[in-house]
């Protein structure tokens, strides 16, 4: 991009902030400060995660789109995210400018006061479900109670597995949740550590495919929406690198769709799977979905709230309502233009 798109890009955000103060544009973003003098970018530093659960953001750092666009102006910094847990630790500590989690973990964390927002939606995926060791007597998620179960909290499989406890009539008082990050559940599960597992992808096709597990429960409905989260103080004071981030995600998904084995290759090689592996994950990603969050990603997460407020992970119904209200910030990925990439 040219130094006149630069300035093109930065003025053209201000100008959407600043009409979002006045109502005119979704969202609750404020004016940016202005730029210091023959400044291009509203900060030298941008510091975002990356994720084997979010394809779009490999394929980003892969490509090495946002160094290209920024040159020597910008600072890149990537993080990886073990889960949405660690990225909204993450986000709320100052650590990461833009994180990537599930739509579940993104309300749990607004509604216990962390100031983040969603910018973008990057996936719709299927990426949890229940499984037990090969040959367990563990059939349905009834027979869960009484047993022991991995998951990590704050993430989609521990929502994902809460909403079939109740499902199944039970709640988590009557299994003994052990609380473990995604690749130890893994290994707690496949050296019998643990009775079951709601474990996240591509890590529970890894155990699936290598014969040390089985699915007993799967449910595209339990699984809220990938969501990109960004803190409100980057929103505020930096929202032309936000627009850029956004620009590029929604580049990312161009490419991903378009070259759907490469997408897979970069996975398997991050994550260290076989690529089949890689390529049955992306199967069960959605992918070309509309980018803007909004009232899909809502509906969900009307269901999920009032769970969160039964397992206590959440004081009340109030939280869960405020944050409903403020999570969503639409008008970066409304603009987005994928073409102001490269």
């Amino acid at each position: 991009m040219t130094t006149r798109s630069r300035l093109t890009l930065l003025t053209a955000t201000l100008a959407a902030a600043a009409m979002a103060m006045t109502g005119c544009v979704a969202g609750e973003g404020a004016a940016a400060p202005e730029p210091t003098e023959g400044a291009e970018w509203s900060s030298t530093e941008l510091t975002l995660d990356f994720a084997t659960y979010n394809p779009l953001s490999l394929i980003i750092k892969e490509q090495g789109w946002l160094e290209d666009q920024l040159g020597d102006d910008v600072t890149v910094t990537w993080v990886q995210s073990a889960g949405s847990n660690k990225a909204n630790e993450a986000l709320r500590a100052g650590a990461i400018d833009v994180g990537s989690t599930a739509g579940s973990a993104a309300l749990l964390a607004r509604s216990n006061g962390s100031p983040i927002q969603v910018i973008d939606i990057y996936t719709q995926p299927n990426w949890s479900a229940i499984l037990v060791p090969t040959g367990s007597d563990i059939d349905e998620v009834s027979d869960l109670a009484g047993r022991t179960v991995a998951a990590t909290k704050g993430t989609d499989p521990y929502f994902f597995l809460l909403q079939a406890l109740q499902e199944a009539g039970l709640s988590l008082s009557d299994i003994n949740l052990q609380n473990l990050q995604h690749a130890d559940g893994k290994t707690a599960l496949e050296t019998g550590a643990v009775d079951a597992w709601s474990g996240l992808d591509p890590l529970l096709s890894t155990s699936v495919a290598n014969g040390a597990a089985e699915i007993i429960y799967d449910n595209v409905d339990f699984n809220s929406y990938g969501f990109l989260n960004a803190t409100e103080d980057f929103i505020t004071n930096h929202p032309d690198l936000a627009q850029l981030v956004v620009n590029a995600y929604e580049k990312a998904r161009a490419w991903a769709l378009e070259n759907p084995e490469e997408t897979a290759a970069i996975l398997a090689e991050v994550a260290g799977i076989d690529v089949a592996i890689a390529e049955a994950t992306i199967e069960r990603t959605v992918i070309d979905i509309d980018n803007v969050p909004g009232d899909a990603q809502r509906d969900v997460l009307e269901i999920i709230g009032p769970i969160f407020v039964e397992s206590g992970d959440v004081a009340g119904q109030e939280q869960i309502d405020a944050a409903l209200e403020s999570l969503f910030n639409d008008e970066f990925a409304t603009a987005a233009d994928p073409d102001e990439v490269g």
